[in-house]
């Protein structure tokens, strides 16, 4: 059979099948609710057919704006396993944005938490939707579950064929067209974030947005029967309350978080002794504070390097993690063995062991494509090979280290910031003439938004203007940590803004605030 008539048994089926037959166990906990193995089963099926009768079907896009609510991941199920393809919204990103996002991707149907009905009535202003679905009652739009309570909890057959596009993951896209990362079906079956282990059940903490690399994550537990711990947001309190509370025994964080736990007065006092599995990845990490982390916590971290667009590259185990060895811990692992990596130069040229270039990455989890966007996907994807964008090297052990970005991107806490579409923001403002755009490292290695401008003569601009303007056009994710007004922006011999050196100019600036 090809593919075009082949259906597949797999990413939605595998999971609820791996949750076991123990119908009354606990699977999902959220603010106090616990969610049984049953009675999420049965939802999924029963939103399935709810969407269903709301004229979603295999081929449409279901878009998701929620926190990280039990009834999201059923409501991505549902939509799975009518063959729909699902996007989902960051939801701290503006509305202006996530409308943009909502038109790019087609979006047939918009299921909304309840706590978010007046973004889902700004975005909706602003690009109508045929179906507004709510996860509650709200005047927003359709009360979903209660559809759902209506519908029969039996088996909905799989309607999704394995090339079918699953999902459009968003990067960037706050101005001009957003680039929209497409997964099929097949590749969601075989995925893997996490090895599985044997001898235990997983508990996992969910901090973090579960529209990113949670959401994969939970995945994996729910298929290994394991339970979900839901919390809304980061709060460093919070999670090691739960730690200990829930007994928990898998977490992903991002660098920065982790460190927020270490720093946390709480810590101390916080048995932690249930953590099996403390993954981090997102951004760069701080080998001294790693190797913190591992006297604190034990030997349980591990790091995970990937891309929306590539999937899992490699992996730094428990076991390489010595506090002994930081220049181990700066690195991102030994590469995955179902994943090829190449380190080349500008012109396509491998390079040998120790050689600084961009990292390529051939392996079945690269996506097929941006959304809409052929040159896009044909300058990042060519002879089989995405180019990452990431410089880095391989040593002679195997172990891949990354040690700079080609692209201007930021990483944040809740997502990327592109420089150039804050620029464009920060170009709007009559005030302001020139602008760039750089990253700057705190004490803890986490990048922030650092901006310069240069003004019109005789205007007059304040630092608070311009982060309300960011965050009305962008979202809170943009907002720079400072603006600086420079009376000229310096230029590299090519004449491009010279970020390297307003880059130092700030973290000198940054060093003499701290220690004032």
């Amino acid at each position: 059979m090809t593919d075009d008539v082949r259906t597949l048994r797999g990413h939605v089926e595998g999971i609820l099948d791996g949750m076991g037959e123990e119908a009354g166990r606990e699977a999902l906990v959220h603010e106090g609710r616990r969610m049984t193995v049953g009675e999420f089963r049965g939802l999924v099926h029963r939103m399935a057919r709810a969407l269903r009768e709301e004229g979603a079907g295999r081929g449409d896009t279901v878009t998701l704006l929620s926190g990280n609510l039990p009834e999201i991941i059923a409501a991505r199920y549902a939509a799975h396993l009518l063959g729909c393809r699902v996007n989902h919204l960051y939801d701290k990103l503006s509305a202006e944005v996530q409308a943009a996002i909502v038109e790019d991707v087609e979006t047939r149907a918009l299921v909304v938490d309840p706590r978010l009905a007046e973004r889902a009535a700004e975005v909706t202003r602003i690009v109508p939707v045929k179906s507004v679905l709510v996860l509650g009652p709200a005047g927003t739009g359709t009360d979903l579950l209660e559809l759902a309570a209506a519908q029969s909890a039996e088996p909905v057959p799989n309607r999704a064929r394995p090339q079918d596009i699953a999902s459009i993951r968003h990067t960037g896209g706050t101005t001009g067209h957003p680039k929209g990362i497409c997964t099929t079906f097949e590749q969601l079956d075989t995925h893997h974030s996490v090895p599985a282990e044997d001898g235990y059940v997983p508990r996992q903490l969910v901090c973090t947005t579960i529209a990113h690399a949670a959401g994969h994550l939970a995945d994996s537990t729910l298929r290994r029967g394991g339970v979900l711990v839901l919390l809304e947001d980061f709060d460093p309190a919070a999670v090691l309350a739960a730690v200990e509370r829930e007994r928990i025994t898998d977490m992903f964080v991002l660098p920065p978080l982790l460190y927020e736990l270490l720093d946390h007065p709480d810590a101390a006092r916080t048995d932690t002794s249930s953590l099996r599995r403390v993954l981090y990845g997102g951004c760069k990490a701080s080998p001294v504070r790693i190797a913190d982390a591992v006297r604190r916590l034990g030997p349980v971290l591990s790091q995970f390097y990937g891309q929306s667009e590539a999937g899992g590259i490699s992996r730094l185990t428990a076991a390489d993690h010595d506090p002994a060895r930081p220049d181990r811990l700066g690195s991102a692992g030994k590469v995955l063995d179902d994943v090829e990596v190449a380190v080349r130069d500008e012109s396509g040229r491998d390079l040998p062991v120790g050689e600084r270039g961009e990292i390529c990455v051939r392996s079945d989890q690269v996506m097929q494509g941006y959304w809409n966007q052929p040159e896009l996907t044909a300058r990042v994807l060519r002879d089989g090979w995405l180019h990452t964008g990431d410089i880095g090297y391989l040593d002679d052990e195997g172990y891949l280290t990354v040690v700079d970005r080609i692209k201007d991107m930021i990483i944040v806490v809740g997502g990327h910031v592109y420089t150039s579409e804050l620029e464009d923001v920060l170009n709007a403002h009559p005030a302001v003439r020139q602008s760039a755009v750089f990253g700057v490292p705190d004490a803890d290695g986490m990048e922030r938004v650092h901006a310069a401008i240069v003004t019109v003569p005789g205007a007059e601009v304040s630092e608070d203007g311009l982060r309300a303007l960011v965050r009305e056009r962008c979202g809170a994710m943009y907002e720079p940590h400072r603006v600086d007004v420079v009376p000229a922006m310096p230029l590299t011999d090519v004449g491009k803004p010279d970020k390297k050196a307003l880059r130092r100019r700030a973290e000198e600036a940054e060093r003499a605030g701290s220690a004032a």
